[in-house]
């Protein structure tokens, strides 16, 4: 069996049982002797499925139910396979496949404002049940958080997120303040709050923002904070600060130009832009296959390198780039464990198949963020260096 030996070849550090449809077992790597790893296949069409395309197949045949797992979760699978394989392609044949799509995919993806809009609503206004299930509970983030130690909360490190992000935009009272992509408004109320700024966030879930405006008023900061079913594309005005975060994701890499030229008509001439987003520590690449078709359509985690000449190109500094390594590993398995925690809320949500499918969505990615290539960068950009203090950065960690 070619997917057997594919498995026993790549797990060089632990390994699983596999059986297939017919119920012959295959040792592969080193399984754990008392408890060993197992993966169940029952349909015969995987053993080429798995092999060719992994990415797509082994998500949508496990919330189809023709993959089981015993002795773990597919979060373990996922990190032991990830552990081996790291930064690098599965294999040769899902290789070539993800170079062609990378293509193709480039040239048909067409992400202007109805699009966009449409994109963003598939995954973000599925109603407030679900997300109430494993976001944070004080400010309902749906992006990377900070953790100071191992033992914090996520509330607490929620909260040390938006913390670290006021730091670095140095605001003052009175600033006029843009969130792109401002999801239920959290990071725009705690900004209102603690700095005294005007606050504007954008949307594109018309579900978050019903949600966002219901809530200014109950926190009774409607008259500080606003929000809008807008696309960065239409806002109009100046602004002192504008931050996105988890939003360039959604942007895709024939529009970083249109992006980062919007943001610099936005910024005012002393302005300061923080940009946090998903990143890869490779080369640009292929899309995620089951990410983008069930979960994220549109989506494109960004490299380094594809976004800096575009900042460039208009005028713009980068004038600092955190790498947060090793947060959003720790923020996507606590959401995992939530989600798991509160299954039966979600199936009483959602059919059985939905709620396989985003286990899968949440494991696959804490996996990827601790072992593959995938990381948070905050950049922080601005037109003139006289929009920062001068001791650099020691004023984000005062």
């Amino acid at each position: 069996m070619l997917l057997a030996r594919f498995l026993s070849k790549t797990l060089k550090q632990g390994g699983i049982i596999l059986i297939d449809s017919r119920g012959q077992k295959y040792i592969c790597g080193t399984p754990d002797a008392n408890k060993p790893l197992t993966l169940k296949l029952k349909n015969k069409d995987l053993n080429w499925k798995l092999l060719l395309h992994p990415e797509l197949y082994l998500g949508e045949e496990y919330f189809k139910f023709n993959i089981d797992i015993e002795n773990g979760s597919m979060y373990d699978f996922l990190c032991l396979c990830l552990k081996n394989i790291g930064r690098n392609e599965v294999n040769s044949y899902s290789a070539i496949l993800n170079k062609f799509l990378m293509f193709y995919k480039y040239f048909v993806t067409y992400n202007n404002p109805k699009i966009s809009k449409k994109n963003i609503q598939h995954h973000y206004d599925k109603g407030e049940d679900l997300y109430n299930i494993f976001l944070d509970k004080k400010h309902k983030l749906y992006s990377c958080a900070y953790f100071k130690s191992d033992n914090e909360s996520l509330e607490d490190a929620q909260e040390n997120k938006i913390n670290h992000i006021i730091k670095k935009l140095n605001l003052k009272p009175n600033m006029k303040v843009l969130e792109i992509g401002s999801g239920w408004g959290g990071i725009c109320f705690d900004i209102a709050r603690k700095s005294q700024c005007e606050v504007l966030g954008i949307t594109l879930s018309e579900n978050q923002l019903k949600y966002s405006l219901q809530k200014a008023k109950e926190l009774k900061l409607d008259n500080q904070v606003n929000f809008q079913l807008s696309d960065y594309r239409e806002v109009k005005g100046k602004f002192d600060r504008i931050l996105n975060v988890g939003m360039l994701e959604h942007v895709h890499p024939k529009y970083y130009d249109t992006f980062f030229k919007r943001i610099s008509d936005l910024m005012k001439d002393d302005a300061i832009c923080l940009t946090h987003t998903i990143g890869s520590t490779n080369p640009p690449g292929h899309d995620n296959a089951f990410i983008n078709k069930y979960i994220f359509p549109g989506g494109k985690v960004p490299s380094l390198s594809q976004l800096v000449p575009s900042i460039e190109k208009y005028k713009l500094v980068l004038s600092d780039c955190e790498s947060l390594i090793r947060h959003y590993d720790k923020t996507l398995k606590a959401w995992l464990d939530r989600f798991i925690e509160n299954k039966d809320k979600a199936k009483n949500l959602f059919d059985k198949q939905f709620v396989r499918l985003f286990e899968f969505y949440l494991a696959s990615c804490s996996a990827a963020f601790k072992y593959g290539d995938l990381i948070v960068y905050q950049l922080q950009i601005v037109k003139n260096y006289s929009a920062l203090p001068s001791n650099r950065r020691d004023y984000i960690y005062q």
